[in-house]
């Protein structure tokens, strides 16, 4: 059984006590602290911290299958939209005769679509745990019935690069259509309650956002537990030489078909803590654009690390906050302007790059011993020191 110091190491914990102090002390200083102080944490800022700690999550997911299978996705994006529209449907199926046209049973838009009964999928989401396995389900099975034809048929590199964002284009094209029954362009909006409790109320965004933190947590455990295994092992030796690793008795297929379902559900659980809290989701959460974006999050915190791809998703979307309100016209060419620069100079990532420095400050610092004459020595592996010639 992996020990536990095994299973997260330094940065793991350090990750984790942010994550979980974070879960606390920002809910806490919204509702307990008055708005004068300079500790008090905004209104607005809550469900907005909140986003990029969904996005953090989504982060992980693609982490966990680029960085330690080799599969560069370009289409998770569909499994993070899949999970928020399956919690969409449940905030929907919640507003009752509170709507616009207030009928008790079918959305707004079906009703201004003449729509005269609800559509057998969306039939179960008035109910929250129905929704919620949902969420699990539905970027799950198309993970799982996608991941079975590519990777039986062999399909890497490149080529599965690009299925995967023809896959996330076509969702775009589907859900586009009125006819699809989930609010077409425009998507689904105007929530009112989650569990009884109202969406727009300071409580609620506190108890999301730190629900957000929680998940980010477990998700990281998730994935440190993953890659730590015996299972992990084998995924990164798929990653550097998937033919040797195949030729050697691994049915390489299985063990990709795993880890790129359980990534596929953790998106969709990173789409369905997003939803709540930025009050929409719509069809161009399916854009390959966003997909591509969440890859420049991984590899400008750090391919490989999980705690890096978390933390790029933070520095990157916080940039695209401050870029796009003082000079919005220039984010895409800042963005590429990032991504590019990483890659020629820091192409480990932030946090890679600050482990490498770290771990070779720290060998240097005890590669030498003094001894008791008062000598400064090298030291051997064993950390004795090197006899004078």
């Amino acid at each position: 059984m992996t020990s536990p110091r095994l299973l997260l190491g330094r940065t793991g914990y350090v990750f984790l006590a942010i994550v979980l102090a974070v879960a606390v002390l920002v809910p806490l200083s919204n509702l307990a602290l008055p708005a004068g102080s300079p500790l008090h944490v905004p209104d607005y800022l809550v469900p907005l911290l909140g986003k990029y700690l969904c996005y953090a999550l989504l982060a992980l997911s693609v982490d966990l299958v680029w960085g330690y299978a080799g599969i560069l996705s370009l289409g998770h994006g569909a499994f993070f939209a899949l999970g928020g529209y399956a919690m969409g449907m449940y905030l929907m199926r919640q507003i009752g005769t509170r709507g616009v046209y207030a009928h008790p049973t079918l959305p707004d838009f079906m009703v201004f679509l003449n729509w005269k009964e609800l559509p057998w999928y969306w039939w179960g989401f008035e109910h929250f745990p129905f929704a919620a396995l949902m969420v699990l389900l539905a970027p799950g099975l198309l993970a799982l019935v996608f991941g079975w034809f590519a990777f039986r048929s062999r399909v890497t590199g490149v080529y599965l690069s690009i299925i995967t964002q023809a896959m996330t284009y076509a969702l775009l094209l589907a859900f586009f259509r009125n006819d699809m029954g989930f609010g077409g362009n425009n998507g689904l909006t105007d929530f009112k309650d989650i569990l009884g409790a109202p969406v727009q109320a300071q409580t609620t965004r506190a108890a999301l956002f730190a629900l957000s933190a929680l998940a980010l947590a477990g998700g990281f455990l998730l994935c440190r537990f993953i890659v730590t295994s015996k299972l992990g092992k084998v995924l990164v030796a798929i990653r550097d030489a998937e033919s040797r690793t195949r030729f050697i008795g691994y049915r390489v297929e299985n063990y990709k078909l795993f880890v790129w379902t359980v990534s596929a559900m953790l998106a969709g659980v990173a789409g369905a803590l997003y939803v709540p809290q930025v009050g929409i989701i719509n069809p161009s959460e399916f854009a390959p654009a966003n997909s591509i974006e969440t890859v420049i999050w991984v590899a400008v915190g750090g391919r490989g690390t999980l705690a890096g791809a978390a933390l790029g998703a933070l520095v990157v979307n916080a940039g695209k906050t401050w870029f796009t309100g003082m000079l919005p016209e220039l984010w895409l060419f800042a963005l590429g302007a990032l991504f590019v620069l990483v890659t020629l100079f820091l192409p480990k990532g932030i946090l890679g790059t600050f482990t490498e420095w770290w771990t070779g400050r720290r060998r240097a610092a005890v590669a030498e011993i003094e001894d008791e004459d008062g000598v400064v020595r090298p030291v051997d592996a064993r950390g004795a020191p090197v006899p004078a010639e």
